[in-house]
């Protein structure tokens, strides 16, 4: 059986110069890359940026638009997300969802990095994050 736990996002990127530059810019560090792939720490997981084929190949798949999915970003306040959603667009990502008060009494927005990977950031007042930027769901 699988622990309930998940390690690495992979994201499958046209450009992987590019989209490692967005992410620096966005405050991420390499540990590792080569020519096909990127991996970005990130609190205990691992964000990997992998050439769009190279990962198709990896897979044995042709993607047809499979796998919608949308990464998240929790903050420790409203102003975090305005904050980080605006330095994504600066840095080449594009606004797809302006901030706003959400209907389940957080605040959220979303952006796209270059590839067009959605970025949900969002603050929940009903979580806390702890110093290593863990998520405590508990009331």
């Amino acid at each position: 059986m699988m622990e309930p736990r998940l390690s690495l996002v992979t994201l499958g990127v046209a450009d992987l110069a590019r989209s490692k530059a967005f992410y620096e810019a966005m405050g991420f560090r390499a540990a590792f890359e080569n020519e096909q792939i990127v991996f970005l720490p990130m609190g205990g997981l691992v964000l990997a940026l992998f050439g769009q084929h190279d990962l198709d190949a990896d897979m044995a798949r042709g993607n047809a638009g499979h796998g919608h999915i949308a990464l998240a970003h929790n903050t420790r306040t409203e102003a975090e997300v305005d904050a980080i959603i605006d330095h994504a667009v600066a840095s080449g990502g594009s606004l797809l969802k302006a901030a706003h008060k959400a209907d389940w009494g957080g605040y959220s927005g979303y952006f796209a990095d270059p590839d067009g990977h959605a970025w949900e950031v969002a603050f929940n007042p009903h979580w806390t994050i702890d110093a290593e930027g863990r998520i405590n769901m508990a009331p």
